[in-house]
């Protein structure tokens, strides 16, 4: 067997102290699944007075530049998250020749081309499986089984906490409010749940998908984000009367331009959305990931698996160091991240999709023919209307057919502007079967 390698540690919170565990578990497996006994030099943190069960107070340290550039230090894991100091200790270490695995999506999203230019340079391995999705192997399917395929579209459920939120709203008629509280009492949900249910943390997914399967620089900025704070118990009683579900998703679509293989564009984008019940992503329940992945000769692909935890996330990192130490001790990185494509990222006012809207309107004759007149001065054409109650509770619900987005928006716009119209209630795309 070969000698032995040394890994550093930054971070030992929840997930941190899996990692921990787990090395120190499977210490005789993975050291006959690399070829090489893996041990830990030191672990970054900045209480070491704390007391984290399983680990050696002797490891800790608060000095994290010192460890990711020490002489007997072969591969840095980094899980502390945030933007700094979490970029400068990662550039540090591959600049001292040491290969990296982060779980960071935000830094990654935010700005992953750094990372990635350093590791080029330094001929050091950026590995990141644990960044989307938890413990589902995701990103390295895309990295390397599928880069010899043509990826039209990444379609999925990337965030446990959203999913649980709007699947307690839609099984149980839980309002936004108290299935927040459930959530945060569950550990699904941080006391500030801003990134979950804002969009922030799966668009910052979305971003590293694009970028992956698109071979395009995509960053979190360029995701079009709507969160779920303003899905209301209309919305998904609105959805149920179509025999749908109200998701998060986060979507990634190469936009086909005429006569272009590689097309005009890429598209991505996170926002609530109604799904059919028949589709596979209705029935990802509570704090689930799925994720689809649409390629021109593997044709659609599914990855299913607890999203986001402790150990999900340590394993998908451990799987990562395995990959990586066994390239240290061979002797060669692995493969590097390519942006050759350099697709533009499209505005969201050119994606084309499909809205529900539900409008409150006086009952009277001529209602219904001054809606879809609106309808074709923005020229979107109308799949379904059908209305709904009489008098002052008469409503007209509308699916429309695929249009741009910056038509549809206008239309609801339109519609706020009309003296027959009360109220736009409920205004929300659909995905899934047109």
């Amino acid at each position: 067997m070969k000698p032995g390698l040394r890994v550093a540690l930054l971070g030992c919170g929840v997930v941190g102290t899996e990692v921990v565990r787990l090395l120190n578990e499977q210490a005789d497996d993975l050291a006959a699944r690399v070829g090489a006994p893996l041990e830990l030099a030191g672990i970054a943190v900045r209480r070491p007075d704390k007391v984290r069960a399983g680990v050696a107070p002797e490891l800790l340290t608060t000095d994290a530049q010192a460890l990711v550039t020490r002489d007997d230090v072969d591969i840095v894991i980094e899980v502390i998250g945030g933007i700094e100091p979490a970029r400068t200790l990662m550039l540090a270490a591959m600049k001292a020749g040491k290969s990296v695995i982060t779980a960071n999506k935000a830094l990654l999203a935010e700005d992953g081309a750094t990372l990635f230019a350093a590791a080029r340079e330094c001929g050091a391995d950026l590995y990141y499986e644990a960044s989307v999705a938890g413990a589902i192997p995701l990103l390295r399917p895309l990295r390397e089984s599928l880069v010899g395929d043509h990826v039209h579209r990444v379609l999925g459920i990337v965030n446990g906490t959203t999913n649980y939120i709007l699947d307690q709203m839609d099984a149980h008629g839980a309002g936004f409010n108290d299935a927040l509280e459930e959530a945060q009492a569950l550990g699904y949900a941080e006391a500030d749940p801003t990134a979950d249910v804002e969009g922030f943390d799966a668009a910052a997914k979305a971003a590293i998908l694009a970028q992956l399967a698109f071979h395009t620089p995509v960053t979190a900025a360029d995701v079009h984000r709507e969160g779920i704070t303003e899905v209301s118990a209309a919305d998904v009683a609105g959805a149920q009367g179509m025999n749908c579900v109200v998701k998060l998703l986060a979507i990634c679509e190469r936009v086909p331009s005429e006569g272009g293989r590689n097309g005009r564009g890429v598209s991505v984008r996170v926002y609530p959305a109604m799904i059919p019940r028949s589709h596979p992503l209705a029935s990802v329940r509570e704090a689930y990931n799925a994720v689809f992945v649409e390629a021109e000769s593997a044709g659609s692909l599914m990855f299913y698996g607890a999203g986001a935890g402790g150990a999900p996330t340590a394993s998908a990192i451990l799987g990562d160091l395995v990959a990586v130490a066994r390239n240290v001790a061979g002797g060669s990185p692995g493969p590097v991240e390519v942006t050759y494509a350099k697709l533009p990222v499209l505005p969201m006012g050119e994606t084309v999709t499909r809205y529900y809207i539900q409008v409150d309107v006086t009952d009277e004759a001529g209602v219904l023919a001054t809606v879809a007149e609106e309808f074709a001065r923005h020229g979107v054409s109308i799949q379904a209307v059908r209305q709904v109650g009489t008098g002052a509770e008469a409503q007209l619900v509308v699916v429309t057919h695929r249009a741009p987005d910056a038509a549809l928006s206008s239309t609801v716009e339109g519609l706020r502007g009309l003296e027959i119209v009360r109220e736009v209630a409920s205004v929300m795309r659909v995905e899934g079967d047109d």
